[in-house]
This record gives structure tokens, sequence and C-alpha cells, in this order.
């Protein structure tokens, strides 16, 4: 059983690579165009203290390395992203994005680590950082739902791109197996909502692939889904 759960991880991180570098093709047009545009900071401040809460969660579960490794690469990738955002974004955006990450990714993160550290000990330490990541975690698999939304309305997917919809839904399918494996219902609870969550998207695009929608519309609200998408991984 533990080689079959290793085996699942390692794919698990393999999917959860391509999930934190799905962004990539928005920021290489940042750093051309030399600005943000109309993209937001808050997805990817948000993702990077996901990504830190379960490296912190991985590194105090014993067993959970591979949680630990995957989400390290998940904070070395959004600080890139959070850092273009502070060079290239205009004034009030780049004060409104280091704002956030002094509250979120300094502030409420070093309060857990402190918090669980200095008064917590053994499983209560590790349930309680389990407990915080899975909330998170679960907000997060929940952003899909306004593209849903969108779709059942303008009965069109091209608001909802298949490639991302498809690496969601394999991610969180994947994780959820590895969590029944090494029975972590902290891991478990919100990958299985996020590939319930894939899965729907997935029908969505079957039933609405063949809508149509105004070129217009269609190309703002397109990157308005890809770009503001909160990224869950190995989470």
């Amino acid at each position: 059983m533990e080689g079959l759960s290793f085996i699942i991880g390692v794919i698990g991180n393999i999917i959860s690579v391509l999930v934190f570098l799905s962004p990539v093709g928005t920021f290489i047009r940042i750093v051309q165009h030399r600005n943000t545009e109309e993209f937001e900071s808050l997805p990817y401040i948000c993702t990077l203290l996901n990504s830190s809460l379960w490296t912190y969660y991985g590194l105090t579960k014993p067993g959970a390395l591979l949680v630990a490794t995957i989400n390290g690469f998940g904070i070395a990738v959004e600080t890139v992203y959070v850092i273009l955002f502070l060079i290239y974004a205009p004034a009030k955006m780049k004060a409104k994005t280091a704002i956030l990450v002094g509250i979120l990714d300094v502030g409420f993160l070093g309060a857990v680590i402190l918090v669980t550290r200095l008064s917590m000990h053994g499983d209560l330490r590790i349930d309680v950082t389990g407990f915080i990541c899975a909330a998170l975690n679960i907000v997060m698999y929940g952003s899909p739902l306004v593209a849903m939304r969108t779709v059942i309305t303008t009965k069109s997917v091209v608001y909802m791109p298949f490639f991302l919809s498809f690496f969601l839904f394999l991610n969180g399918g994947i994780w959820a197996l590895y969590a029944v494996l090494v029975r972590d219902y902290f891991l478990g609870v919100p990958n299985g909502i996020g590939f319930l969550l894939g899965t729907a998207q997935l029908v969505l695009y079957a039933i609405y692939r063949n809508g149509k929608a105004s070129k217009s519309r269609s190309d703002g609200l397109e990157e308005g889904w890809e770009h503001e998408h909160l990224i869950a991984s190995s989470e």
C-alpha cells in the first residue's frame, strides 16, 4: 500500500506542477507589455498562502513529504508571480498587492505557524493545521462556480477553457485518491470536492461545447476565468 500511495503521490506532483505553471502565458504577456493590465493579483496571493500552509502541514505531519515538496515548488512559482505584479502593476494595484501579501502571506501565515508551534503539540498541531488548510482549499475550489454559472447562462463553454478544467479535474481526483490511501481526511475532503466540481465542469463542457457567444464578450470572460481562477494543487 505504501508503494502504491507513493506512486500516486508522484503522479499528483507532476499534475500539480502543470497546474501551478498554467498561468505562465499570462505572465509572459505581462512582462512583454510591462503592465498587468486588468489582471488581479489576489488569486496568486491566495495560492501562495495555500501552498505555504500545505508545505507547513506536510513538514509537520510524518509521512507527508510529497505534500510538502510539491507545495514548496508552488511557493517558488507563486512568489515569482507576485513579484512580477509588484514590478509591473500600476501604483494602485501595486499597493493593494503589497498590503494583501503583508496581511495574508506574512501576517496570517506567521500567526498560524507561531500559534501552532508555541501552544500545540503532536496530533493537535497536525489536526489544527490540516483543518485550516482544508478550509482554505475548499474556498479556493469553489471559485470555478462563477464560470460554471456563466456557462449555463450563456450556453457556451468559451468562458471555461477545457484544459484548465481537465487538469483541475485530474488534480483533485489524484490527490483525493492519494488521501484515501494514506487516510488523510484533511487532504481528502477538499480534493474530493475539487474532483466533483471538475467532473461537473467537464459535463458542462460536453453539453455546451457547440455553443457560441459573441467574440467581444468571450475574449474578456475567458481571460477573466483563466487568470482569476484560484489554483488549488496538491492541497
